[in-house]
């Protein structure tokens, strides 16, 4: 058993492990996404769950489209379940596979989820085989593909009710934060609700193993999941940007093409955390509105394509994110300053 807490505690898991309890790691990442088709809103609820020499922290973010909110927080204090999914920051965030409770400054979010669609492999999550590697800087699984979320959102004193939204959730964890870059995204809002598409990609390392991998989810109308992004196997090739996202994936007689876009005008900057350091910093252009076509072909055959116009889409980096960030602080007329 101390064998077996001592490798859980590098980030990684043996097949058919559990990847939703926490790790130990300095960092545990949790994400929610409520997609609210009949209203055309978003909302993503986010708690990461820090630990530093001065104890457990976390980061906290709620945000909103296409009313522009986004508050973000660093929270003393802060634990994940060490059994199953689920994250607390005192009475500032509690989230777990049944509801997800949120208080940030100017705004609150409180969402039941039913009826959940979960990651239906069991012998390995989203990082695919390399869950099973130690010392990763990052792992990713995407484990809630799709179910129905109900209740409010209130942000800058405007109240959203929803009913039945579609809902997705993932986790994130590695043993320093986040990679030097990233790209992520995902969709749902396609004219089928039970089609989901999610993918998320960067550079990861441990010791002298470094290398670029994408992992693609997508959830087809009929319940299949198709997951792409082996190295050898099923490669993903990715092409990113700040405002556009290009995948190729093929692999095991599916071939999966996404393209999105957004403007960057339109984008948050999200936190990521410096666990050591106890702080947030801008870390993440983040897009809640994005444009996003998906095609999957099975032996050349297409079987599904679909259009979000509610996609999440997001490119990460700290020097990226914080130039952006020092970009809108700037006065307006100034050189730099963003365009309107």
């Amino acid at each position: 058993m101390d064998l077996l807490r001592t490798y859980r505690t590098s980030g990684a898991d043996l097949p058919f492990g559990n990847p939703l309890a926490a790790h130990g790691v300095a960092m545990e990442g949790y994400f929610w996404r409520i997609t609210d088709t009949a209203s055309g809103r978003v909302a993503i609820a986010l708690i990461g769950v820090n630990r530093g020499p001065r104890g457990p922290w976390a980061t906290l973010g709620l945000a909103t489209h296409p009313q522009r909110f986004l508050a973000v927080a660093a929270h003393d204090g802060a634990e994940a379940h060490p059994h199953r999914l689920g994250a607390r920051a005192g009475r500032a965030f509690h989230g777990d596979h049944r509801s997800l409770h949120v208080r940030l400054d100017g705004g609150s979010l409180d969402a039941t989820i039913e009826d959940p669609v979960l990651w239906p492999m069991r012998r390995w999550g989203g990082s695919s085989i390399f869950h099973a590697v130690p010392g990763l800087n990052q792992y990713w699984h995407p484990w809630l593909l799709g179910g129905r979320a109900s209740g409010r959102a209130v942000v800058d004193g405007q109240e959203w009710e929803f009913a039945d939204a579609q809902v997705y959730g993932e986790k994130n964890w590695g043993k320093g934060g986040f990679p030097d870059s990233w790209w992520w995204g995902q969709a749902q809002a396609f004219d089928d609700d039970a089609a989901c598409v999610a993918f998320a990609g960067g550079q990861v390392h441990a010791g002298p193993l470094r290398t670029e991998v994408t992992g693609l989810v997508v959830r087809l109308p009929d319940g299949t999941v198709v997951r792409l992004g082996n190295p050898v196997a099923s490669p993903v090739e990715a092409h990113v940007s700040d405002t556009e996202w290009h995948l190729r994936g093929r692999g095991h007689g599916w071939e999966i093409e996404v393209d999105a876009s957004a403007p960057l005008r339109a984008a948050h900057v999200l936190p990521v955390p410096l666990p050591h350091e106890h702080r947030n910093t801008a870390g993440a252009i983040e897009h809640l509105g994005g444009s996003l076509r998906a095609e999957v072909r099975r032996r050349g055959r297409v079987v599904w394509r679909g259009t979000s116009s509610l996609a999440g889409l997001e490119h990460g980096g700290l020097e990226r994110a914080e130039a952006e960030l020092r970009r809108r602080r700037a006065p307006k007329g100034a050189v730099g300053a963003p365009p309107r």
